[in-house]
């Protein structure tokens, strides 16, 4: 009964993965005359506030090798990461045709010039380039953040007519504070059982956190939680990584599984970020909802190249993650062209040599189809740590 749960479980995660159309989206708007919906960007946005308007947060990454690019490679240059290509190709195609709005978090040059687009394209939906503070000083950062979220709120209320009031976004923040938690504890599962999820059916339930409801997507994690622990596999030979630098555009779900199926254990990575934004709770009882969401960006963000290091040295941080994952060793796996992930590595590096961690690099574009030299070099790292260990 258990297994046969399960396999309904992952199933039904597999369909939302595979849908690039958003009919979960589709049905959810049509329940309720005032429900919107915003699709966002890579990383990191704030979902309470949408959820607390009575809107759904819906992620978009892109489309991997799921659609052809016929349109999209007309709106860019060669030179930068793929995920803008089959995000304006889905655009142009219709599928975001039930969305009311867009957010585009300040990641890099690439993201703004898309919003840009979408500006175009949407002329009669709500396009936001939502800018983050990069000095993290309460009466700098901290104002400068709390007058862009009362700026979103304003934007999206203007949408359906519905202010959210203190209490609503109390019980927002509580809801996400929950699947967060929720998450977290699949990840501590996972740092101790990784053959218990695989690293692609993890990654396939985290995709789906990003188009469900939250209400939705934390029954789904309890059921799951109730299952994984009761399935009987026998761990392999393989090393325990940290995969780190692929937090914007996607892998190819072929990649994860060839790292895997190479010999390596995914203990730990950053391909859906965003879903673990902070490292604890923000307080939900607030007289002030809003200040805590500022003061948790300012306080409890996490470990990013996509976020200002301040004093917050990132190669000390990720050493840390590896000590707590029991990580053998540390795959970069960046896109193409990330500026961000790609001009970090050099530091995260030289901090992974101080700290004696063993680690490796690959580059991929979401689209990619050939695995063969990443299976040949995640293999001969796994046996290269299995014979010095």
């Amino acid at each position: 009964m258990g297994n046969v749960t399960y396999a309904q479980t992952m199933s039904s995660i597999e369909k939302l993965f595979d849908d690039l159309t958003f009919e979960y989206v589709r049905q959810w708007k049509a329940k309720l005359p005032s429900r919107r919906v915003i699709g966002f960007l890579p990383i990191y946005i704030p979902r309470e506030i949408i959820h607390a308007c009575g809107m759904l947060p819906v992620g978009i990454f892109g489309a991997g090798d799921r659609i052809p690019v016929v349109r999209g490679d007309a709106y860019f240059q060669s030179y930068i990461c793929h995920l803008p290509r089959t995000v304006v190709e889905l655009a142009l195609c219709g599928n975001f045709g039930d969305f009311d709005g867009f957010l585009f978090p300040s990641i890099c040059d690439v993201i703004r010039n898309l919003s840009g687009i979408f500006k175009l394209q949407f002329e009669n939906k709500l396009v936001r380039y939502l800018d983050f503070p990069q000095n993290f000083d309460p009466e700098v950062g901290g104002v400068f953040y709390r007058r862009i979220l009362d700026d979103l709120i304003n934007d999206l209320s203007s949408l359906n007519g519905l202010r959210p009031t203190n209490n609503n976004l109390n019980e927002s923040i509580a809801v996400y504070n929950r699947s967060r938690r929720l998450l977290l504890d699949l990840v501590r599962l996972r740092t101790e059982k990784p053959h218990l999820l695989s690293a692609v059916d993890f990654y396939k339930l985290r995709r789906a956190g990003n188009t469900l409801s939250v209400e939705d997507f934390n029954a789904l994690l309890e059921n799951l939680l109730q299952f994984v622990g009761q399935i009987d596999a026998e761990p392999e030979d393989k090393i325990r990584v940290v995969v780190t630098g692929a937090f914007c555009e996607q892998p190819p779900l072929g990649l994860i599984k060839t790292i895997e199926n190479a010999g390596c254990y995914i203990v730990d990575d950053d391909f859906q970020l965003g879903l673990t934004w902070f490292s604890q709770d923000i307080p939900d009882y607030s007289d002030d909802p809003l200040g805590a969401l500022v003061e948790s960006l300012l306080e409890l963000k996490t470990f990013s190249s996509a976020v200002f290091e301040d004093d917050r040295m990132r190669g000390e941080l990720l050493a840390e993650r590896v000590l707590e994952r029991k990580a053998d060793g540390v795959i970069f796996c960046a896109p193409s062209f990330c500026d961000p992930a790609l001009l970090d590595r050099p530091i995260l590096e030289r901090a992974m040599n101080k700290h004696h961690i063993k680690h490796t690099s690959l580059q991929y574009h979401e689209n990619l189809g050939q695995f063969h030299v990443i299976k040949e070099q995640a293999g001969a790292f796994s046996d290269m740590i299995k014979l010095w260990e």
